[in-house]
């Protein structure tokens, strides 16, 4: 555990309203900085508790007036990063100069990830897996659902935060060994199956397997289109609804 914290029981409750603050990381959200303003927010307890020096407590905060910006899931772990590199250029064991590239590399290269295995595949799954609960009947298991996956987000932020305390950038390392990346690749296969399973729960009585191989190979077509950048997906969403209107009232 993080030596200072286990010293410092001011600075382990300042790392808690960190914590806490980290959940409107994107309220102050703008175009100019992102969320910085948000982020700073979030990292004043903790600051607050590292630099008793005014002079340097100002400077501190400075820091994080810049620019930033990355997947909210990932807000926890990245103030406590933060936090706990802020505790190493207090003790002198750190160099300064460094932080801005070793804040920017990191968040973006985590924003990458979390809107990859987060936003594209993880809550598609959920909101795919829901809507398939709903059409089957199953309203108590779609609640189910969405709870434990609010819980799990919880812990996640709670894991992840206490071990960017503890452990700082090296937590970077073991981060990789989660291989999140091909995780999420596989839950867009996961997606792709639920998603069939709610077009055979959509899909019109006495309709014969032609229509519906027709279908699939049109969707298809027009994913590769959209793909390939040769049709705009807007183009493609108005199309869809037109069709489905007028399927709807004529046949």
């Amino acid at each position: 555990m993080n030596v200072k914290l286990k010293e410092n029981k001011d600075l382990g409750l300042a790392c808690v309203r960190s914590f806490l603050r980290s959940y409107f990381v994107g309220a102050g959200f703008n175009t100019r900085g992102l969320q910085n303003i948000g982020f700073s927010y979030a990292m004043q307890p903790g600051l607050e508790a590292i630099y008793k020096n005014p002079e340097d407590l100002s400077k501190a905060r400075k820091r994080y007036v810049k620019h930033y910006n990355s997947h909210p899931f990932w807000g926890p772990l990245l103030i406590a990063i933060f936090l706990s590199i802020e505790m190493q250029i207090e003790s002198g064991n750190f160099p300064v100069a460094l932080l801005d590239k070793v804040k920017n590399t990191t968040s973006y290269t985590l924003s990458a990830i979390g809107d990859s295995v987060f936003a594209g595949s993880a809550l598609i799954f959920w909101a795919l897996a829901t809507v398939s609960l709903l059409l089957a009947g199953f309203q108590t298991q779609a609640m189910i659902l969405g709870l434990i996956s609010l819980v799990g987000l919880q812990i996640f932020k709670v894991y992840t935060f206490w071990c960017g305390i503890n452990k700082g950038l090296s937590f970077l390392d073991e981060l990789k060994k989660w291989s999140l990346i091909n995780w999420g690749e596989r839950l867009k296969f996961g997606n792709a199956v639920v998603l069939l399973v709610i077009w055979t729960q959509l899909w019109p009585e006495g309709a014969n397997m032609f229509q519906w191989y027709g279908g699939a190979a049109t969707l298809g077509l027009l994913g590769w289109l959209i793909g390939t950048g040769k049709i705009s997906r807007e183009i493609v969403a108005v199309l869809f609804v037109v069709v489905s209107l007028f399927i709807i009232k004529f046949i």
